[in-house]
C-alpha cells in the first residue's frame, strides 16, 4: 500500500474530527488545502476513502481482520463504567457494548496482522475485572452498516417510526 503520513495525519482528522471540510482538515494538519484536495482524490481513487462522506475502508487501509471479543466481567458495584471505560481505552477498539446475557461486553476492533490480534488478546486478558474472553475472527465482511439506515425499506421506517402511537 502506497500511504504516507501526510495521508494517515487528514484520515486522522477526518475521524478525530468528524470534519468532511478540506479547509479545516488543513487547519488541523498544517498541510496546505491545496495538497488536502489533492490527497483526499487521491485516497478515493485508491479505495481508502468510499465515497463522499469520506467513510475509510478500514481493510483498504491496512487493517482487514475484523476481531470480535465477547468480554466476561466480574459484578461488582460500577463495573459496567469500570470495564468498559478501560475497554474503549485499548488501540484498535473501535466499538463497545454492554449486552445483556452471558456476555458483559462486546468490542470490535480492526487489527492489521496476527501479532496486532495476540497484542489485543492479551491486553484485554490481563485487564482487572476480566474474567474472561471468547474472541472471533471474521472471514469477510458482508455488510459494515456505515450507512444504517441503507438496510431499511422506506415502509419499515414510516411503519416503525412514524405509524406507532407512542
Amino acid at each position: 500500500m502506497d500511504i504516507d503520513k501526510k495521508d494517515l495525519r487528514i484520515l486522522k482528522a477526518i475521524a478525530d474530527e468528524e470534519t468532511r471540510s478540506p479547509e479545516r482538515i488543513a487547519e488541523l494538519t498544517n498541510v496546505p488545502l491545496s495538497t488536502v484536495h489533492y490527497r483526499i482524490d487521491s485516497l478515493q481513487e485508491r479505495g481508502i476513502i468510499r465515497n463522499d462522506h469520506y467513510d475509510i475502508d478500514m481493510a483498504a487501509l491496512g487493517f482487514p481482520i475484523t476481531f470480535i471479543v465477547e468480554v466476561i466481567a466480574e459484578h461488582g458495584e460500577g463495573y459496567r463504567e469500570d470495564v468498559g471505560d478501560r475497554l474503549l481505552e485499548i488501540d484498535g477498539v473501535t466499538q463497545v457494548y454492554f449486552a445483556a446475557g452471558d456476555t458483559d461486553f462486546i468490542a470490535i476492533s480492526q487489527l492489521s496482522d496476527r501479532s496486532m490480534v495476540e497484542s489485543l488478546v492479551s491486553e484485554f486478558e490481563s485487564m482487572d475485572g476480566v474474567v474472561r474472553t471468547k474472541s472471533t475472527f471474521t472471514i469477510s465482511t458482508l455488510r459494515d452498516g456505515h450507512e444504517p439506515l441503507q438496510q431499511y425499506s422506506m415502509e419499515t421506517l414510516v411503519d416503525e417510526l412514524l405509524d406507532q402511537e407512542r
